[in-house]
C-alpha cells in the first residue's frame, strides 16, 4: 500500500478505531465524540458548513477506501459513523449528557436501520451508499435528541 493509500485508510478507519476487530461501528462513534466537541469552538453560523465538509469528506474517503479494499461497505470504514454522529448532536447542546444519549440513540437508528435509513444503504452505491444511511441515522437521532433536550431531562 502507498503512502497515499494508507493516509486514505487512516482517515476512513476513524484514525484505525475501525481496525478493531468488534464492534468497529461503535468504536467509529466514540471516535466521532472530538469531531462533536468542535460544535464548542465554533461559531453557530459555521455549522452548516462544518457539517457539510464533514458529509462531503466521508463520502470521499469511504469511496477510496473501499475501492483500495476492493470490498462492499467493509466495516473498518467508520468515517460514516463520525459524520452521522456529529449530526446527532448538531441541534443541541454539546455537554456530557447529550454527549452520552446522542452515542446511545445515534447507536440504536444505525444498528436497527430503520425505513429511510435502510433506503439509503439500498439505493446508493460506494462512497454516498456508505455514508448517507449514516446521516439519516444521525437525522432520526438528532430529532429524538432534541426532543429528549426540550423536554428537560439534561
Amino acid at each position: 500500500m502507498i503512502l497515499n493509500q494508507k493516509f486514505i485508510m487512516f482517515i476512513a478507519t476513524g484514525c484505525y478505531s475501525g481496525r478493531i476487530p468488534f464492534a468497529p461501528g461503535t468504536f467509529g462513534t466514540i471516535a466521532a465524540i472530538p469531531f462533536a466537541l468542535v460544535f464548542l469552538i465554533i461559531p453557530a453560523s459555521f455549522t452548516g458548513i462544518y457539517i457539510a465538509g464533514l458529509i462531503l469528506a466521508a463520502i470521499y474517503f469511504s469511496d477510496r477506501a473501499e475501492k483500495i479494499m476492493g470490498k462492499k461497505d467493509p466495516g473498518c470504514i467508520v468515517i460514516d459513523e463520525i459524520a452521522g454522529y456529529v449530526v446527532t448532536m448538531s441541534f443541541v447542546p454539546v455537554n456530557i449528557y447529550t454527549i452520552v444519549a446522542g452515542f446511545f440513540i445515534f447507536r440504536f437508528f444505525d444498528i436497527l436501520k430503520p425505513g429511510p435509513v435502510k433506503y439509503f444503504e439500498n439505493n446508493f452505491s460506494g462512497g454516498a451508499g456508505i455514508v448517507l444511511d449514516d446521516i439519516m441515522a444521525g437525522i432520526l437521532s438528532a430529532g429524538v435528541l432534541r426532543i429528549i433536550y426540550l423536554s428537560g431531562i439534561f
